[in-house]
């Protein structure tokens, strides 16, 4: 699944290493609280990358679905292990398995499934 590579990418030390999974002409609009971020290019995800603040995040994907050639994930953002919001993303993935499209909504205020923080198992 290639938004899971996507996801573990970002997560990684390199996340610049992202920009091989995404078409040329790759276009994205991630939706964040108060702000959105658009782009229609690799380049202008890679001015994206450059400018964001390096932290110990982590995307949890709790939900994913593939229908032909879209992809979607649910879950959420730990930093340095602790929750800060949850996501719905979703990626048009191209016959070459690249995203060329690419959508997230992020939000602190909403979790759509319920996730089990390590310190409350027992809420799933």
């Amino acid at each position: 699944m290639a938004l899971r590579a996507y996801m573990a990418g970002m997560d990684s030390r390199y996340p610049e290493r992202t920009l091989d999974l995404l078409e040329p002409d790759f276009r994205f609009l991630i939706a964040l609280p108060g702000r959105e971020v658009t782009g229609k290019s690799r380049e202008d995800f890679a001015a994206y990358i450059a400018g964001r603040n390096p932290v110990d995040r982590a995307h949890e994907i709790l939900r994913h679905s593939r229908d032909g050639d879209v992809e979607t994930v649910y879950g959420v953002v730990t930093e340095g292990g602790r929750y800060t919001g949850s996501f719905l993303s979703a990626a048009v993935i191209s016959p070459g398995g690249l995203l060329a499209r690419y959508q997230s909504f992020f939000t602190t205020s909403f979790e759509l499934v319920d996730w089990a923080r390590p310190d409350d198992r027992s809420r799933v």
